[in-house]
């Protein structure tokens, strides 16, 4: 049998900056003149209604900006307002909407999307541009820590189904991101706080210097000051980035996931909880356990795992929440049938990414049902329970 390879190179930008649709801003002028050709592409713009909510002048700085250049796009409709949250992605109906108002737009694969939003709008707009006309290139607008320091800079997106989270969903290099910092002067404390945990988790798995800068700036990243948190979102984004582009495996072809530390009970205790417990909640607790196992077992040392969890708590975090152990309707406890989610995620192989210390990473495929259960027990006993806000 013929084989051919087919070698495809994808650029993954990343720009930082403040009010980049100001008239005076050149971010989105940069950018778009890189793919400028004869005519001036066409712009869909959606937004995500908790960010149009805390930013009421959004709308009319976008189409101020599109009638001072010209030149540089043109807007294809109204600003189209998305419901911002997990359960968007809950609705299908909503990616089905996408879809009509791209094709009322007569978009065609040299326009752009632009998406303005949190990590849940950015992945089921993104899925729906990903997927018309086998993808129109798109430009996510992260507006949490969440998503400008994780989800928001990846190229994954997707909506749950069959109440699993991104169930459907397309692997699609974003023609760029852009973290405008103004966006998180608006944010709600609590959501403030989220992207912090990722900044953790990736500092813990890929960069022990920022691990411990992260320690460093504790007290200011508690008191949530902008300063710190800008500093550890662009960090944060620059490994994702990293990682994605030069890992090899950026659209997980192989079994592992390792910038998911954490995630695979988090990603249950998210869906146990009705998405009250949102996912930087979630990935705290999901961390905390992992490490708290790892500790039982002999993978890293009590005093590390300690040091590491007493990070998290003293962030702000919760390190347990009792959903986790209620039981399923087979009998077992739902924090184990998540384990066995997250191997049919991976397409039959358990692999998940543990920590043996600060800085490095492990990938193991099995995991002691028992120690999971008393690592839960462990930091049930601690006291630094989830209690909704």
């Amino acid at each position: 049998m013929p084989e051919h390879p087919i070698h495809l190179t994808y650029t993954h930008r990343i720009v930082f900056g403040r009010k980049v649709f100001a008239p005076g801003s050149s971010v989105i002028n940069d950018l778009l003149s890189k793919e400028r050709g004869k005519r001036v592409p066409k712009v869909l713009v959606f937004v995500d209604d908790r960010v149009e909510t805390s930013n009421p002048n959004l709308a009319a700085e976008i189409r101020d900006y599109a009638k001072a250049h010209p030149d540089v796009l043109k807007l294809a409709g109204d600003i189209l307002t998305v419901p911002g949250g997990e359960d968007c992605k809950n609705d299908f109906g909503i990616v089905n909407w996408c879809w009509e108002q791209i094709n009322e737009a007569a978009l065609d694969r040299h326009s752009y999307v632009f998406v303005i939003g949190g990590g849940a709008v950015l992945d089921l707009v993104c899925f729906a541009a990903s997927t018309a006309h086998r993808g129109i290139r798109h430009v996510r607008f992260p507006t949490t820590t969440l998503s400008q320091g994780d989800g928001g800079v990846g190229v994954k997106n997707g909506v749950n189904f069959q109440g699993k989270k991104n169930w459907i969903g397309t692997f699609a290099v974003p023609f760029a991101v852009i973290n405008d910092f103004a966006f998180l002067d608006t944010l709600p404390e609590r959501e403030r706080r989220h992207g912090i945990i990722e900044a953790v988790k990736v500092g813990l798995i890929r960069d022990k210097v920022f691990f411990e800068e992260i320690e460093s700036m504790a007290e200011d990243l508690a008191a949530l000051k902008p300063s710190a948190l800008e500093r550890v979102v662009t960090r944060s984004a620059e490994l994702h980035v990293e990682h994605i582009a030069t890992n090899g495996d950026p659209f997980e072809l192989g079994s592992a996931r390792p910038l998911d530390f954490g995630h695979w009970a988090a990603h249950k205790l998210e869906q146990v909880s009705g998405f009250k417990i949102a996912h930087g909640e979630a990935v705290a607790i999901g961390m905390a356990l992992d490490l708290v196992y790892s500790a039982r077992i002999g993978l890293i040392e009590r005093a590390t795992a300690r040091r590491i969890v007493e990070l998290i708590e003293k962030l702000g975090f919760a390190t347990y929440a009792p959903y986790l152990m209620r039981r399923a309707e087979n009998g077992d406890k739902v924090i184990l049938q998540g384990l066995e989610e997250f191997r049919e995620h991976l397409g039959g192989e358990l692999t998940i990414t543990l920590v043996p210390d600060i800085g490095t990473k492990v990938e193991v495929h099995e995991m002691d049902q028992d120690h999971i259960l008393g690592a839960l027990d462990d930091l049930r006993i601690r006291g630094k329970t989830w209690t909704e806000s």
